[in-house]
């Protein structure tokens, strides 16, 4: 078995002319004393524990640039934030804090951002529009991104305690934006949109609505995850959002949710429930039934196929897709008013292009208001099992470890509150 140059560790050798040991690092020869004492053994271990340790690198006491501790980082980020593969939203978010950073400070020494330095960051991204929530997060990755640096000397300790010392952002103490939250969505707008969407999309939003779980937990859903033991059947992600944290995610199934599942579980344990792949079937399998055209005539079934298309269906769907085909779906159930709207056989690209910068701007705040994503089904749901079986219910279907989370998930019943306060008010 041969073994790459970039995975061997440098060895310990003999310098004929002085008779020290040596060792080479990255091109740079190192003396370590008399050859084969155990002094010279002891600082070549050294040595290639902290060059393995610095993502095999030579220890420098050069002081380095804001960019480089950016990139360094960036590219521990990319490994560590990963899950299934792919990366996460968090490594999308440290990308984009750490761009601020890049783009003020960029050529600045690593050890000379302090405190004020990430307030003007954080300046800018007020100026940027972003939400003060998210301003605060992004000020935690960055400080992060600086503790990493610590812990691997490529910045002074006292950089990082000294960024620690700029609090956050309280609500109503700063020029930032308020994040609008989170609402659920009325049944009657989701009843709207399912004509527009494949049978298997609108079966997702039906599971996802009765059981409250999450949108990754509806697209990562397959047979063998399933137990069907009982009367109501457990569900086990194989992968969900708190699994990092050691806790174990069940979602219960009742009858309505069984009834929807029952024509997806008859395929391969392994395989996921809800496919890209049997929505594009089905789609051809309705054009063709709609289909003119004699037989004898024209293409047939299966013959007008690029050979190289650069999309095709993938057999599964990502929290991405799924929420990009309820967009579309918003889109035609409700659409833009004249001459804003969408025209027949025009791209999403070509309708924008189409449009003023004017006309642009009142079509994003329009798809604001008709859109929905499939995060407001999980509040909707929340909303409902706490109205009818109180807090701690709705934290149990939910999965929360905590009620204050459960909170921000299941709006407070204000009808229920009028009652009261008729009767003792």
């Amino acid at each position: 078995m041969s073994i790459s140059l970039s995975s061997r560790v440098p060895s310990y050798r003999r310098h004929k002319p002085t008779g020290q040991a040596v060792v080479t690092i990255n091109g740079q020869d190192i003396y370590l004393g008399k050859w084969n004492t155990a002094a010279s053994r002891a600082e070549y271990d050294r040595l290639i524990a902290e060059f393995l340790a610095n993502g095999r690198q030579l220890r420098s006491d050069v002081d380095r640039t804001v960019v480089e501790v950016l990139n360094a980082y960036r590219k521990f980020a990319e490994n560590y934030y990963r899950k299934d593969g792919r990366a996460t939203s968090e490594y999308g978010g440290i990308k984009e804090a750490l761009k601020i950073v890049r783009e003020l400070y960029g050529r600045t020494t690593a050890n000379d951002f302090g405190p004020l330095a990430l307030k003007a960051v954080r300046q800018r991204m007020i100026d940027k529009g972003w939400s003060r929530s998210t301003i605060n997060q992004s000020i935690g990755r960055i400080r992060r991104c600086f503790k990493w640096a610590v812990e691997n000397e490529l910045v002074r300790p006292d950089v990082y305690h000294g960024l620690m010392a700029v609090s956050g952002l309280r609500k109503g103490r700063s020029d930032a934006r308020e994040p609008e939250s989170v609402k659920p969505v009325e049944d009657a707008t989701v009843q709207a949109t399912l004509p527009h969407l494949t049978p298997v999309v609108a079966d997702m939003i039906r599971f996802q609505r009765i059981t409250g779980c999450r949108p990754q937990d509806v697209c990562n859903l397959r047979p063998c995850d399933i137990d069907m033991s009982s009367d109501v059947w457990l569900y086990r992600p194989d992968t969900h959002k708190t699994e990092h944290h050691g806790r174990e995610r069940i979602i219960p199934i009742g009858p309505k949710g069984q009834e929807i599942l029952r024509p997806y579980l008859l395929r391969e344990k392994g395989s996921h429930c809800f496919s890209p792949v049997d929505s594009e079937k089905r789609r051809r399998f309705a054009q063709h039934g709609n289909r003119k055209t004699p037989l004898s005539c024209g293409n047939r079934p299966g013959t007008n196929r690029k050979r190289r298309p650069k999309r095709t269906a993938g057999e599964q769907y990502t929290t991405e897709s799924y929420r990009r085909a309820i967009h579309r779906a918003c889109d035609l159930a409700f659409p833009a008013p004249e001459p804003m709207c969408r025209r027949e056989g025009e791209s999403a690209k070509q309708w924008r292009e189409r449009l003023t910068d004017k006309q642009r701007a009142e079509l994003d705040q329009w798809q604001s208001d008709h859109r929905w994503s499939p995060n407001r089904l999980r509040h909707s749901a929340g909303t409902e099992i706490r109205k009818r079986f109180g807090l701690e219910a709705a934290q149990v279907i939910l999965g929360h470890a905590s009620a204050d989370v459960t909170q921000v998930y299941a709006e407070r019943d204000l009808q229920k509150a009028v009652e009261i306060m008729r009767d003792v008010g």
